[in-house]
């Protein structure tokens, strides 16, 4: 089962964006892929059009011990494609992980006890921090996917974040790997744009996506149905 973090401690980057289409157009190739909403703001979750009441088990439960994977999971309406819902409670739970031991590690240990096979890929949708929700999805991550806004204040919270992952590979995870970055909100007429992705891709080379996403008016109006861009507008 792979295990991808999409992580980057700046808001507003197109993190939950890049996980909704990126775990439908997986499912619609034909993986079976499972979602996990690990922020509290539970975004991932309304995107794909599961509301509160539905959210009964929740990525809090899981984390806390209180349900296993496969008791939160909820499938939605795309084919293949599975998810752990976010809700509120999620928001207190980086206080109340503190008293665990093993605390950096309580996803890692409740997918490990997941069913084997049932998933062939796993997708994280972290919070816009670095704090221990973050922590958990990089630690039972096997690979790191950065979305990145082409804005200048983007550069600075990548080297933050490039930092965090070598500690964590030298304390918690030494497989993690960065997957790649996704330069996001691409605006060709904009000058600033064009410089910021040369920046990073002069300091990363070739763990920058060739692939680009540009700023699309259908990505902010998919999520107030409830439907992946990819369905909500398929061209």
């Amino acid at each position: 089962m792979i295990r991808i973090a999409i992580a980057n401690q700046k808001g507003g980057v197109g993190k939950t964006t890049t996980a909704i289409n990126l775990s439908t157009a997986l499912a619609a190739t034909g993986w079976k892929v499972l979602l996990a909403d690990l922020d509290p703001q539970g975004n991932a979750s309304t995107g794909l059009g599961i509301h509160q009441a539905e959210r009964v088990r929740s990525s809090y439960d899981v984390l806390l011990g209180e349900c296993s994977v496969a008791d939160a999971v909820i499938p939605t309406k795309i084919p293949r494609l599975d998810l752990i819902a976010s809700t509120a409670d999620l928001s207190g739970a980086e206080i109340e992980l503190v008293e665990f031991e093993h605390r950096t590690h309580r996803l890692l240990e409740a997918l490990d006890a997941a069913p084997t096979g049932r998933w062939d890929i796993v997708l994280f949708d972290c919070p816009p921090s670095l704090g221990l929700l973050t922590l958990n999805a990089m630690v039972a991550a096997d690979s790191l996917l950065v979305p990145l806004q082409c804005e200048f204040f983007a550069l600075e919270g990548l080297s933050q974040l490039l930092q965090t992952v070598e500690r964590i590979r030298q304390r918690f995870n030494p497989r993690l790997a960065i997957l790649g970055v996704a330069l996001t909100m691409y605006d060709r007429r904009n000058r600033l744009t064009e410089q910021v992705a040369d920046d990073v891709r002069a300091c990363l080379g070739t763990a920058v996506f060739e692939t680009v996403i540009p700023r699309n008016v259908r990505l902010s109006e998919a999520p107030s149905h409830g439907l992946p861009a990819l369905i909500y507008d398929h061209r």
